[in-house]
């Protein structure tokens, strides 16, 4: 058995057609993304020119730190140019480095909550203080975080002024190991390569014609100089999205092992990843109360279509 993901010509069709359904059924004037110079955004950009026509695409670049980072400017402005949609450049620093500025708060009581104010031992009982500088070793990966989370905030604020849907960037390798951040690049409107393993996601650049030197150059998030996606899983792409497809197959974990070539302990941990990271995939989680729960078993496509249409008003 091959696990290995393969791309079908269709899925271009799919996609396509896909990002121009969700904007008819949004009334939507167009869509907004974030440009980050690398190989996911140049694909989703293409796909929605294709889908909607360059006109009614517009991208964002964000940069953290603009002098450091000019290569994927460069790198998202030739995508802009080769499909030939609006883009503009918008420095993220001030914005971070304000959300970064935080970490020195306490959280505690306020006096006015107290129960019994001027007893200090009730005082003690109810004050707390909280230290919210995180460890060195994560240090990385919350400023990561806060860029994300930053740029989606301008990306829905552009989409409110505009009328746009945002569009989101992940694929699915990233999506089922939790290689996101919650509530930032994993925040969308809609996530048109959601269901395209990296790998896939590869292919279907070659077949639009995405730039060589964006093809050729190692996945990052930007988080730090030097930092690649592969190394910071511990994985390449090709062996996670193997062992991904063994366990969408519902293989067990030897047979999955056996299939890619992957020690057991790999596969066990892809697997744990996966387990783990469940939550970041869907948004706050509901409790199981009503017949059909949001997020849970409320099937928009299929419980609304089959109630009778009327226009409102």
């Amino acid at each position: 058995m091959n696990l290995t993901p393969t791309y079908q010509t269709e899925h271009r069709t799919i996609i396509t057609r896909f990002i121009a359904n969700k904007l008819r059924e949004a009334g939507a004037s167009g869509v907004v993304l974030g440009l980050s110079g690398g190989l996911d955004s140049a694909v989703t950009a293409a796909l929605a020119c294709e889908a909607l026509g360059a006109e009614r695409v517009h991208g964002v670049m964000m940069p953290y730190e603009p002098g450091t980072e000019q290569e994927s400017v460069r790198h998202a402005e030739l995508v802009a140019a080769q499909f030939g949609f609006p883009c503009t450049l918008r420095p993220i620093t001030g914005q971070v480095d304000g959300v970064l500025g935080m970490g020195g708060l306490a959280l505690q009581t306020a006096p006015s909550q107290i129960q019994n104010p001027g007893d200090p031992a009730r005082e003690r009982s109810q004050c707390r203080s909280w230290d919210w500088s995180p460890a060195r070793s994560r240090t990385t990966t919350i400023t990561g975080n806060v860029r994300s989370r930053v740029r989606m905030v301008i990306l829905y604020h552009l989409a409110n002024l505009g009328n746009l849907l945002v569009l989101g960037t992940s694929n699915k390798s990233e999506l089922m190991v939790g290689y996101f951040t919650k509530y930032g690049d994993g925040a969308s409107d809609a996530m048109p390569m959601g269901d395209l393993y990296k790998t896939q996601v590869y292919a279907l650049a070659r077949d639009l014609e995405i730039p060589d030197v964006i093809l050729k150059k190692p996945p990052s998030a930007g988080f730090a100089p030097g930092q690649t996606d592969e190394a910071e899983l511990g994985i390449t792409y090709g062996e996670l999205d193997r062992i991904l497809m063994g366990l969408e197959r519902l293989l067990p974990h030897g047979d999955i092992a056996e299939l890619t070539g992957c020690d057991p302990s790999v596969v066990r941990r892809v697997h744990h990843l996966v387990r783990t990271s469940a939550h970041k995939r869907y948004p706050g989680i509901i409790p199981k109360i009503g017949l059909r729960t949001p997020g849970y078993d409320w099937r928009e496509s299929v419980s609304l279509l089959a109630l009778p249409h009327e226009p409102p008003g």
